[in-house]
């Protein structure tokens, strides 16, 4: 089972919302990164000042001149957590918060000595910043090395992490909901985008529809450059289907003038004297006749419509045959029940809906022992048309064998067995489809889905 969806524009969100939530963490990440930055560097600042302080009331011999060790406010305040430690050859002194004396690990880096130049005697070092004094993680200090005549002195400031903390989280929680709205607004953003990109991948589909259905012809160009060459292959290719169309209906018509030569010249011949004495062999030339006839009408039609589909109104056609087909087999007492409603309008030639309703009321009506029944429903762009019958009904080998061309399953009557192969065939050509199967109270159904007309 993939997790990539099937559609682009599942993919291409999926995309955007997975490379905006890494941005969005990506810049809540670094946005923190500058603010602890920023609010540390103001504590830097007044500890480094605290530090300077103390840097220049040492003395040249190390000691410290209380007098100008002089303690800036926030390191005054009694129980505040700032302090200031001095570690010197002359001993140490302290000033508010304890602050533990500095361990090897601590330590800055060695003073300046007379072999390597530097400041001058009694100025600080550039600080070293740690992020903790010994192992307290709620203290943040500032610590660098005075050299003097009896040594380095090592000066130290410290205060509370909560002054560079309490910023900070203050300054988090505008930056988390500017983050989420920066995002909501994203996604509204790529949700437009993609709706704005993908509706002429919709409007192609449509026309195509368009196209399929009768209704346009040609799909128009006026399509984005990404599309327009698609759009351009498909209108070649409905014109490359016209052209074989064209030369199919050319061969029928063809095929159809060509047979109807023989079948004069038959018709003629059985008109002599004895040639057919009871009729049976001039019939079926002439109904060969009639349906070389059809076929080539079909193809004249199918020639000056072009891809026009025709509206063919059920209901009456139905009537109509049913109504000649009653005359017909008037010696059997056969009644017929039709429930198709009369705004149902299918996308068949007339003619072709005749022979293909015909041919399967025909065939109820000579097996029905009492009633047939004609009902019709929409499923969805088709309408299901049904014939069923009371009869003895064919089992599902026989239902096989009495769609086969020239195969009768019943030699009653005078039939050659192509009228179920042909309805068939006409329902293929016209977009439907054609399936037998044994009725619900006996006998045999036949189910008929056909292209509803736009």
């Amino acid at each position: 089972m993939t997790l990539i969806p099937r559609s682009l524009f599942g993919r291409l969100l999926g995309i955007a919302a997975l490379t905006t939530l890494v941005a969005l963490v990506f810049a809540g990440f670094a946005i923190g990164h500058v603010l602890e930055r920023f609010v540390t560097q103001g504590l830097d600042q007044q500890l480094d000042a605290q530090v300077d302080v103390l840097a220049r009331a040492i003395r040249r011999d190390g000691s410290l001149d209380r007098a100008r060790a002089i303690s800036l406010p926030a390191f005054d305040e009694r129980g505040s957590g700032w302090g200031w430690r001095v570690d010197g050859p002359a001993g140490a002194w302290t000033h508010g918060a304890p602050i533990d004396a500095p361990r090897m690990s601590d330590m800055p880096d060695p003073p300046f000595g007379p072999d390597r130049p530097g400041p001058a005697a009694g100025h600080p070092h550039p600080a070293a910043d740690h992020p903790h004094p010994g192992d307290n993680h709620d203290v943040h200090f500032r610590r660098i090395a005075v050299d003097t005549a009896a040594g380095p002195v090592v000066l130290t400031a410290a205060g509370p992490r909560a002054v560079a903390i309490a910023p900070l989280h203050e300054a988090l929680v505008p930056l988390l909901v500017s983050l989420c709205v920066l995002g909501a607004g994203l996604a509204g953003a790529t949700l437009l985008q993609l709706r704005l990109g993908l509706a002429p991948l919709r409007r192609l589909r449509l026309e195509l529809a368009e196209v399929r259905s009768g209704r346009l012809h040609y799909i128009s160009t006026g399509l984005p450059a990404e599309i327009a060459p698609l759009a351009t292959e498909l209108n070649a290719l409905i014109d490359q289907n016209e052209q074989g169309l064209a030369h199919a209906r050319r061969h029928v018509s063809n095929l159809a003038h060509g047979l109807k030569t023989p079948l004069a010249a038959l018709g003629l011949k059985l008109a002599e004297p004895g040639r057919d004495p009871d009729g049976s062999l001039g019939a079926m030339v002439d109904q060969i006749d009639r349906r070389v006839r059809h076929h080539l009408g079909r193809a004249r039609a199918r020639a000056q419509g072009g891809n026009a589909r025709s509206r063919t109104p059920l209901a009456p056609a139905i009537a109509e045959i049913a109504r000649a087909l009653a005359r017909i087999h008037a010696e059997r007492p056969v009644g017929i029940a039709i429930d198709v409603a009369a705004d149902f309008i299918v996308a068949i030639d007339p003619q072709d809906l005749d022979e293909i309703v015909g041919n399967l009321l025909d065939n109820a009506w000579q097996h029905a022992s009492a009633t047939i029944t004609v009902g019709a429903r929409m499923v969805e762009a088709s309408i299901e048309l049904t014939i069923a019958d009371d009869g003895p009904g064919l089992d599902h080998g026989a239902i096989r064998d009495a769609l086969a061309p020239g195969r009768r399953i019943d030699e009653r009557g005078d039939g050659h067995g192509f009228g179920l192969p042909i309805a068939q065939e006409l329902l293929e050509i016209n977009g439907g489809s054609l399936a037998l199967e044994p009725a619900s109270g006996g006998g045999l159904r036949a189910v008929i889905l056909m292209p509803v007309a736009p």
